[in-house]
Parts: C-alpha cells; structure tokens; sequence
C-alpha cells in the first residue's frame, strides 16, 4: 500500500510426515501426522521503522509462538519488545521449523531447547561489509513462551534471564536470506563464514531449560519457593562454499544457587550433590552436520552428535549420555517453498536400548 510504504503479508507453511522408529526388542511403531502447521501474519511501516509478526503452529494445544512488534531506528539496529524466536540458544534453534536442513532439529536443539520462543526485548544489530559483526542482547521473562499461563492466576515463577550473542563473519555477510538456513541454498561463490558466541543466565527457574515454569519446587530452609539459576554457554560455526555446507555446535549447561536447598516444604529433605540434575538438563553437548546441495536441488546430508550428563553416575538425570548419527536426503522443488526431505538416525543411548528412526517429511510454504 501508499507505493510500498506499508507492507503486510499473510503466509504460512504445512508440513504432513510419516515417521517409523524400531527399538530393539520392541515392535515397530509407525505415525503419520502433520508435523507444524503454521499461520503467520506479518506488516512493515517503511516510514514509521516499525514491524510486527503474528505467528501461530495449529499442530501445538497451545499454538501462539510468536506476537512481537519490532522498532528499527538504522538499517542495522533493530528492537524488538514481544514474544520471539531468541538468539541466546544455538545457531540451529535461531532458524524457524520450515528451514531446517533435516526433517528435524537435531538432539542438541531439542535437549537443550523447546521451542526456543521467549517473552521479552530483543536487541540486534549488524556492522561491516568485508568483516561483519553482530552483537545481540535480550532481557526475557526466564519461562519461555506464553510465560504468564493460562489466566491471571498463572503467573511467572523466578526472576528474568538475560544474555546476548556475538557472531563474526570474517569474510563478509552470506548472501541475503542464505543465513536463515543451515543448508547453501544461494551457493555461495566465494567461501562465507560464520563464528558465533551465546550465554545466558537464567535466575530462578521451574523447568528443565528454562522454557516453562512449575514443572517442579524447590523450598529454602524457612519453606519458601528456592528455584535454581541456569546458566547456558553455546558456540558454533557455520561454512558455506558452492553448496557445501558445515554446521558445528556446543552447548554446557549448568545450574547455581543450589546451596541450602529442599526438596519439601518442611525443609527435612536437603538436595542431594547431584540430584540437581533430576530437575535440569545438566551436561554439555556437541552436534557436526555436513552437507551438500546440487544445482538442481538435491541435498545430501550427514550429522553426527554426542550428549554427556553432567553427573554419569546418576540414572535418574534429565540429560542421559547418548550419540546419535542422521543421514538425510531432500529434493528442493521451488527454492525452500516446496521440498521433500527424508532421514534415518540412528539413537544409542549409554543406558537404554537402541533405536532406528526412518522420517520422510513433505513441505508446501504459500
């Protein structure tokens, strides 16, 4: 409208699949579903620098993920006050569902993340041209997406977290919407890439990674509400170069203001040293996947990852020691637009039984 000056958009993408996992000594289980099912409707005001994203999944009970308002005073500085797809996680879990280089993100994302949505401001920005550099920062609500609950009753539990991200292109930007994928779609001419660092501190929480609250309680000496700090630490690279690509990432996670802590009200039951980590994903975690896209749209890929709890000898922690190995196929038809994709992996856990997952996944973006 007013000769582009406001722009809206009403967009969205479905994503049917069929998944068939063997677990040894059991039968196979098979599942066709709709994996997502987004809905979005997005608005830009060149003059007033103001933008907004309304962003639902129909395949989630609760489906509202993203409803922020963003302001931009410079083409490189944005802030965004709302509910948001955060930058504090791993390079992966900053890229939305419909762009993932394999059918599904990988055990690193979803051990350490949920939906990597959170309630808060969001500041990022982008300098240099030959070397560019993008610091973020973010203050959130510390209990993920629809942090304050069902009614007003449901309200936050801790305090807020806060952490930023610093990534470094040593070589210049990719090449534009080339860095909203792990995969080359664009082909990059010359070699790009991509050295980022994330951390954040999440004081007080009630869930496992800080994405939810009053999954569980904690009580200090006097039978008040003592909810422990998380502390995430990640790192990773992105490479591209003429449709090859390689993503590597690490992630530790630890907890803090753990001392004098109870597990009942009554303060009889003191947290045990490593029971900690029956509440939180405790450990660290590193995920390496390559591959390489055809010019007529094939895409052959690989990963491989490795999870340590931080506690080995515990076999009641929420982060049980595993690797996992993911060989994907897919075909892009129209761009990102319309693709099938297909993996198998293979899961094998240090305590548990092996499983082989096959997954085949169609997608139409309109």
């Amino acid at each position: 409208m007013n000769d582009n000056q406001y722009q809206f958009n009403l967009g969205g993408f479905v994503q049917p699949s069929f998944m068939s996992s063997k677990a040894d000594g059991l039968d196979r289980e098979n599942e066709f579903n709709s994996r997502r099912s987004y809905l979005y409707f997005s608005g830009n005001a060149v003059k007033e620098k103001v933008s907004f994203l309304f962003q639902l999944d129909y395949s989630l009970q609760e489906p509202l993920l993203d409803a922020w308002i963003a302001y931009h005073p410079h083409e490189s500085t944005t802030i965004t006050i709302g509910q948001k797809q955060t930058f504090l996680n791993n390079r992966e879990m900053m890229y939305r569902e419909d762009r993932l280089q394999f059918t599904n993100r990988s055990f690193l994302s979803t051990n350490f993340s949920e939906t990597g949505r959170e309630f808060g401001v969001f500041v990022s920005s982008k300098f240099g041209d030959k070397f560019g550099i993008a610091p973020m920062l973010a203050v959130t609500s510390g209990d993920g997406r629809n942090s304050f609950g069902a009614n007003s009753r449901d309200t936050d539990l801790g305090g807020i977290k806060y952490g930023g991200r610093l990534d470094l292109y040593p070589l210049g930007f990719f090449k534009p919407g080339n860095d909203l994928t792990s995969t080359d779609l664009e082909r990059e001419e010359k070699l790009k890439f991509v050295l980022g660092f994330a951390g954040s501190h999440n004081i007080g929480t009630s869930n496992a990674v800080g994405e939810g609250h009053g999954n569980y309680i904690l009580y200090d000496v006097n039978g008040e509400n003592n909810y422990p700090d998380y502390v995430q630490i990640y790192a990773d690279i992105l490479l591209k170069y003429q449709g090859f690509s390689l993503l590597a990432e690490y992630v530790n996670a630890s907890a803090s203001n753990i001392n004098e802590t109870y597990i009942d009200a009554n303060a009889t039951q003191i947290l045990a040293p490593t029971q900690i980590s029956d509440f939180l994903t405790l450990g660290d975690s590193f995920n390496v996947q390559v591959g390489y896209v055809t010019v007529s749209g094939f895409s052959f890929d690989a990963r491989y990852e490795n999870r340590t709890q931080e506690f080995v000898t515990n076999v009641s922690s929420v982060l049980q020691s595993a690797n996992a190995t993911t060989f994907g196929l897919s075909k892009y038809f129209v761009g990102n637009s319309l693709k099938v994709q297909s993996s198998y992996s293979n899961y094998n856990p240090k305590i548990g039984t092996n499983i082989n997952q096959i997954d085949l996944l169609f997608q139409i973006t309109f």
